[in-house]
């Protein structure tokens, strides 16, 4: 139950019964600012104040008497201008534990989706190397997001764009076969400039030459290099997945770029929009400032961008007749619209935040304002370590594999550092902080409260063998009337709105920062119980206390595995 949404409801059905008739869409029901207002605060008399032609406070006086007589309202408090203010009785809270135990770890699991169809695409480098810690955050993002928007209730096909058409491929190809002229014996020196140079490659021209033997050695280019493109991506992609694997990143589809152009879906696309009149031949005006790269003073093919939002309209055609990398992008999004997905969640790097418009004006364009792309970019990570930047890496050639990454600190570890900050802000991966055992890591912290209750049962179950047995009832939770525990509650009750919330404004470091908080305030417990002995978990003369207090330590430990699930970290149950 996300129980401000159900407020939110009981509050209009307040003013329906007052002034009927009115738009509530803008009433809102969320936690005060500060916790000392109430449980429940709400707008709807600051909001609905014109359309009800009453002044905000009146409005809000009359809300306020018709909420004071549902049942599980002990106070009611008009404040400022008209916000209205709700406080909960503590059996409300009583049975929203219950609720939790009751759920267990599908707690905050919602409909809020009904089963709409989303396609998130994730990662999607170009497949010309292992990933690195750049890409780690990336598909960590679009991988939790995914599993949030499933807990949410949606259809989600997690998606990768396979970038095998361009001529980055072509040098990969020929990286590859220097690696393999390298496996015959062949001295090769240094690695020539505009070549791949990390030794990843060294294992893809050791399959060639055991494939092949010498019978490529003494061939041109044009007859060997469309057969190593193709063995060459497909070697990375194998790189790949398995890099991805270790950090416990999954896709359910991957889709090749080579494969829309040799299925004629990018001319298939441009007809289209031909079809529609956005398609022209015209020189664009020189931008003001900086001169963007796409730009040429020359008769170009155009895409009627600006008619979707976008700030100038944008070419098609390279100068070699070539297609351009957003012609293959326009049909890759149209093949998404088609397949059945009208929402689309791209995931990419902060420095195609240029690209953001001119993509989201070809989605409208394509789908004919029925398909709606919303783009998530992922900033930097800095590699840190003693507070200094820190290269790890030897065999990438000139970056931090995400491989190396996992091998020093753990998938889960780095699964939770990627998402305790916003997508578009800077994160400082120091490789120091996130081993401390201390609440300045935050993985560490969620870990531990998890692992501090599963420490409580264990030694519950030697006190009493049937302690963690059957879920206690209201009448038995009903015990736990110290403010720190009624606090608990009200974190752990305030799950599925953190759910739901994260979930609508595709953001999944809420978690991390809920998880963060549900962790604080059952450590801040824990400590109480050191100080005052009333508040122990296990108190031996008084069972039916502990079996209450027992239960919210299972409803804590549903919760943090419910968020951690989200994340595809594992909840530990003894720290090590």
């Amino acid at each position: 139950m996300n129980l401000f949404k159900y407020f939110r409801e009981e509050i209009i059905k307040s003013v329906e019964a007052i002034v009927p008739g009115l738009d509530t869409s803008k009433v809102t029901a969320e936690p005060p600012r500060e916790t000392s207002h109430g449980d429940v605060a709400t707008n709807a008399a600051m909001v609905l104040t014109k359309a009800a032609g009453m002044k905000p406070r009146d409005l809000a006086e009359k809300i306020a008497e018709a909420l004071r007589a549902h049942p599980a309202v002990t106070e009611v408090e008009v404040a400022g201008p008209g916000f209205i203010n709700l406080r909960l009785s503590d059996s409300f809270w009583f049975d929203r534990l219950a609720e939790v135990l009751a759920a267990g770890t599908a707690y905050g699991q919602s409909d809020m989706g009904k089963g709409h169809k989303v396609n998130v695409e994730y990662v999607s480098a170009n497949p010309t190397g292992p990933m690195h810690i750049g890409h780690a955050r990336g598909a960590v993002f679009g991988d939790a997001l995914a599993s949030l928007l499933v807990k949410a209730g949606y259809d989600v096909t997690r998606e990768y764009y396979v970038n095998d058409a361009g001529s980055q491929v072509d040098v990969l190809a020929r990286s590859a076969y220097l690696r393999y002229r390298e496996a015959l014996g062949e001295e090769i020196g240094e690695i020539p400039e505009g070549l791949y140079p990390g030794e990843y490659l060294k294992p893809a021209g050791e399959a060639l030459a055991k494939k092949y033997g010498p019978a490529l050695k003494d061939k041109p280019e044009e007859e060997w290099l469309p057969e190593l493109r193709t063995f060459a991506v497909d070697a990375m992609l194998d790189m790949i997945k398995d890099d991805l694997a270790g950090l416990g990143v999954k896709h359910d589809v991957f889709v090749s770029e080579r494969g829309l152009v040799d299925a004629g879906k990018v001319q298939d696309s441009l007809d289209y929009l031909s079809g529609k009149g956005l398609i022209y031949e015209g020189v664009l005006e020189p931008p003001k400032g900086k001169l963007p790269d796409d730009w040429e003073a020359r008769p170009q093919t155009l895409f009627k961008a600006t008619q979707f939002g976008d700030d100038v309209d944008r070419p098609l055609r390279k100068s070699d007749g070539s297609w351009t990398y957003f012609a293959s992008d326009i049909a890759y999004h149209l093949d998404k619209y088609r397949r059945g997905f009208a929402s689309m969640i791209d995931v990419w790097g902060a420095d195609h935040g240029g690209y953001v418009k001119r993509m989201q004006a070809a989605v409208k364009a394509v789908s004919e304002g029925g398909g709606d792309l919303d783009v998530k970019l992922c900033q930097m990570v800095n590699l840190l370590k003693g507070g200094q930047p820190y290269k790890m890496s030897k065999r990438a050639g000139t970056f931090v594999t995400l491989r190396d990454l996992v091998e020093a600190v753990g998938k889960d570890v780095v699964r939770f550092i990627m998402l305790t900050r916003k997508n578009d802000a800077h994160l400082d991966f120091d490789l120091d902080k996130v081993l401390e055992q201390s609440r300045d890591n935050p993985v560490f912290y969620v870990q531990y409260a998890h692992a501090r209750c599963h420490s409580v049962m264990r030694h519950a179950a030697g006190m009493w063998p049937d302690a963690v047995g059957p879920v206690p009832g209201v009448e038995v939770l009903a015990r736990l009337t110290d403010p720190a525990e009624l606090g608990l509650i009200r974190l752990l009750a305030g799950w599925p709105r953190q759910v739901e919330s994260a979930a609508e404004a595709h953001e999944p470091h809420r978690v991390a920062f809920y998880l963060y908080e549900l962790a604080a305030a059952f450590h801040g417990l824990w400590n109480k119980g050191k100080d005052e002995t009333r508040l122990r978990f296990l108190i031996e003369d008084d069972r039916e206390l502990s079996l209450a207090r027992l239960g919210l330590l299972r409803a804590v430990v549903g919760v943090i595995a419910s968020g951690l699930g989200i994340f595809g970290v594992a909840p530990v149950e003894e720290m090590r």
